[in-house]
């Protein structure tokens, strides 16, 4: 109990530690706002610190605040200033000045205002603007100065702008409220142009009132004549306008026979240009008729070929296409069963090569008793007659038939098509494939290379005997 008595009192002086601590931390924090500057000097050397904070070491630091709010106060010299006319004239005016944000203008004017109180710094600045304000004065005259005050105080912040920024300041403005003297000058100054324009007023007065009477008795004068004359117009209108009325009254009458005739005439032309344009319209709708008739015939005839052509594209499309796509589905199944009909030659081929070789001299020992029966077949061959050749050769043809038809026993489906008009169907593979055989012949005599008239006629006819073969005796 006691042991857990003494942590809770360590904790706790450890948190009045921290606790003080912290105060004493935040008693060496100062913070500045945006309308102050705060100038830091000590063994850290000379610093600024412009809205924020810092800290400052006891003893080894110190600081000062800065204003950099705006300063306004009264320029107004107790001396006369004299004009350029030597005129004694006193001037208020109102200056705004601060001190200039950037470092080097801050540290500038807190070496030479940072201790003085505001009333001194502004004293200061205020002997600056006097003198400067009196050079300008004596510049100017009287009428420059009332009638321009703006151009004074351009002047000034132009000519004051060298020297406050050698005190890190800026002027803002400079306004001049009053500008008066003792003589009565600038009061007096616009009693000529008073004068003037009073006079000018009272003359005006006095011409406005001599025209207005003249213009006046004008004006009666002229009233009576215009009556006279409107009397006297009056009577001549009445006179002449009775005269008029009765010659209006005769070209009405006469206008009106006129124009009865023009009507009637009018009338009768416009009855038969209305029967004119009737015919006319008649006209145009039979022509418009036959040429609506011709339009639908037009159509009518363009549909019709539009539907031929259709149906010849439709034609070609499920015919010829079909057509033309089974022709090539067959030559390719022909050449891929004739490449695989080679390439099984082929092998075959290899393989009998390899066993000839294997069997090379079997057939060396086979050929020599072979050669004697050859011969012996030989002779018999020369006892053949043309029967029996051309039972050879016919015995033969099925074979070479058979194997020149072998590749379309593969074939699952033929579709035969005619493209020269003549009738096509089984007969036309049939008569194909008689053409093939009619070849064979041909074929011996390529791959013998005998001609097979002259080996027939060579065969002897049937009880010939054959000839005996001549040793060189003669008889």
């Amino acid at each position: 109990m006691f042991q857990g008595y003494g942590v809770y009192v360590i904790v706790g002086v450890a948190l009045v530690g921290l606790m003080m601590l912290l105060s004493f931390v935040a008693s060496l924090y100062r913070k500045v706002g945006p309308n102050e500057a705060l100038v830091v000097y000590g063994f850290r050397g000379m610093r600024v610190v412009k809205g924020h904070g810092t800290i400052i070491f006891p003893m080894a630091e110190n600081c000062r605040g800065l204003s950099l709010e705006l300063m306004s106060f009264d320029v107004a010299p107790q001396q006369d200033l004299y004009t350029k006319q030597g005129v004694a004239v006193t001037v208020e005016a109102v200056a705004q000045i601060k001190v200039k944000s950037d470092t080097e203008s801050i540290l500038t004017a807190s070496e030479q205002f940072l201790t003085k109180s505001p009333d001194q710094r502004e004293g200061l600045i205020r002997l600056v603007m006097e003198g400067h304000l009196r050079g300008i004065i004596g510049q100017l005259t009287v009428e420059e100065i009332v009638k321009q005050p703006e151009m004074v105080g351009d002047r000034m912040r132009s000519t004051c702008a060298d020297d406050m920024s050698k005190m890190g300041l800026e002027v803002i403005s400079f306004t001049i409220k009053e500008v008066r003297d003792k003589n009565e000058y600038i009061v007096n100054m616009g009693k000529p142009d008073v004068a003037r324009i009073k006079r000018d007023a009272d003359v005006a007065t006095a011409e406005a009132d001599r025209d207005t009477a003249i213009r006046r008795a004008v004006a009666m004068r002229e009233s009576a004549v215009a009556k006279a004359l409107a009397d006297q117009e009056r009577v001549q209108a009445e006179t002449a306008s009775l005269a008029k009325q009765a010659e209006a009254q005769r070209d009405l009458e006469v206008k009106r026979a006129q124009y009865q005739e023009v009507t009637k005439k009018q009338q009768a032309q416009a009855d038969k240009a209305y029967d004119i344009q009737t015919n006319i319209m008649q006209q145009q709708v039979i022509a418009e008729q036959v040429r609506v008739q011709q339009v639908e015939k037009e159509g009518q005839v363009k549909v019709q070929e539009a539907e031929i052509a259709r149906r010849e594209k439709e034609l070609i499309a499920t015919v010829l296409k079909q057509a033309e796509v089974e022709r090539q589905r067959i030559e390719t199944l022909a050449s891929a069963e004739r490449q695989r009909l080679m390439s099984e030659a082929e092998g075959h081929a290899a393989s009998i090569r390899q066993q000839g070789e294997a069997e090379a001299e079997i057939i060396f020992k086979k050929g020599e008793a072979e050669a004697k029966a050859m011969n012996v077949k030989a002779e018999a061959y020369q006892e053949y007659n043309q029967a029996a050749v051309i039972d050879k050769l016919f015995t033969g043809l099925p074979e070479v038939v058979r194997a020149l038809a072998a590749p379309l026993a593969n074939v699952d489906k033929i579709t035969v098509i005619s493209t020269d008009g003549a009738a096509a169907g089984l007969n036309k593979v049939t008569g194909d494939i008689t053409k093939i055989a009619a070849q064979v012949p041909a074929l011996f005599e390529t791959l013998s290379g005998m001609n097979l008239t002259e080996l027939l006629s060579k065969v002897r006819q049937i009880g010939d005997k054959p000839a005996k073969p001549d040793n060189g005796q003669k008889k």
